[in-house]
């Protein structure tokens, strides 16, 4: 029996319709079941997504531009299209029902992607913390210990200045000492698996960065490394390392702060510096007003000056106005992904770096 033509329309609608509900229920479902960590930790972060992730970023490293790129392009030129089709068909569709099919075509697209982004690498928000599976101790973060490290941070970049001025910027290359040193990190930890370090690119989303404030980002469908084009050479190392921390499945900005800074002081003479940089500043903020004074005293002309050439690249380039709501939007989204401290998870890798027990060389001791 041939159905009549002018029926189709309402059950394609209906199908189309059920397909959208039942996609939103599965990413709905997703988001709101709770799983143990150590279930995610297992089969996901040391299972599924260690044996996807050097596939995938093995695929983008291969090429010059960033995929996530080609995707946004592609999904606005996809949604743009299928909505002008729409509309040339207004007279027989009606307002109301492009409406709805603009809402359900968003709606399902949204779903979608959703849980690309768990299956790719947002679970690992759901992970055992970094503390679990290293040696720490609470007791051993206090105001002291805190001045402690940051007089051996100073000590360090001063030490470090002339030798990393005198290295050449690797750009947009993998660096091989940062390369060896992720690996080595990794292997310390106890991982049983080596993530892919990812080709750092920069995105057509760059001015957004620069005016935000934003230095990096990991790629959660194509696992690619993407990085801020007015970085600073002594800023690059320390930035990569976070977004390769992130590559290895530690979700946590607390986390893979920790790991990116353990990753630059293990590699080149920049790499340290860049480190050893970019940790004398998390601590400058948090000691003692006293305490500060007399550690900035300390640091010599060199690194002085290249903390002072951070924030004016930083004033140089940021809108204030830009900054506030992404970083507002960025805290809402680290929350709906079961991060409490929200932004203010940055910070935490004082916290790690005071209370994690290492052994030589910055060792860090598992349990």
């Amino acid at each position: 029996m041939v159905e009549d033509a002018r029926v189709l329309p309402p059950r394609a609608g209906a199908l189309r319709g059920a397909r959208a509900l039942g996609v939103s229920a599965a990413a709905a479902a997703a988001a709101l079941v709770p799983l143990p960590p150590e279930i995610v930790e297992r089969w996901y972060s040391r299972g599924l997504y260690s044996r996807l992730q050097p596939a995938i970023t093995s695929a983008s490293n291969a090429l010059p531009v960033a995929l996530l790129d080609v995707a946004l392009v592609a999904a606005a030129v996809w949604w743009v299209g299928a909505a002008a089709i729409d509309v040339q068909r207004r007279v027989r569709l009606g307002w109301v029902r492009i409406a709805g099919r603009l809402a359900l075509r968003t709606i399902e697209a949204a779903a979608i992607l959703y849980l690309a982004f768990l299956l790719l690498w947002g679970m690992n928000y759901r992970r055992v913390p970094l503390t679990a599976a290293l040696q720490y101790d609470e007791a051993a973060v206090s105001p002291d210990a805190a001045v402690a490290l940051a007089a051996t941070a100073v000590d360090r970049v001063n030490a470090l200045y002339d030798r990393a001025h005198a290295e050449r910027d690797v750009g947009s290359a993998i660096a091989p000492a940062l390369a060896a040193s992720f690996a080595r990190l990794q292997r310390q930890i106890g991982l049983p698996y080596a993530a892919r370090p990812g080709r750092p690119k920069q995105t057509i989303v760059d001015l957004y960065f620069r005016r935000a404030g934003v230095e990096g980002m990991t790629d959660p469908y194509f696992l690619e490394t993407l990085v801020a084009s007015d970085l600073l050479p002594i800023e690059r190392p320390c930035t990569v390392a976070h977004e390769w921390a992130h590559l290895a499945g530690y979700a946590n900005e607390g986390e893979a702060n920790f790991l990116g800074w353990l990753t630059a002081i293990g590699g080149g003479d920049v790499d340290q510096y860049s480190g050893w940089l970019f940790l004398t500043g998390e601590l400058l903020r948090i000691v003692r007003a006293p305490d500060r004074a007399a550690l900035v005293a300390r640091l010599g002309p060199g690194p002085t000056a290249d903390r002072r050439a951070i924030v004016d690249r930083v004033r140089r380039n940021i809108s204030p106005r830009v900054s506030a709501v992404g970083w507002q939007v960025y805290d809402r989204y680290l929350r709906a992904n079961r991060v409490e401290a929200g932004a203010a998870s940055y910070a935490e890798v004082v916290r790690l770096a005071l209370g994690v027990r290492f052994g030589p060389d910055w060792t860090p001791i598992v349990r």
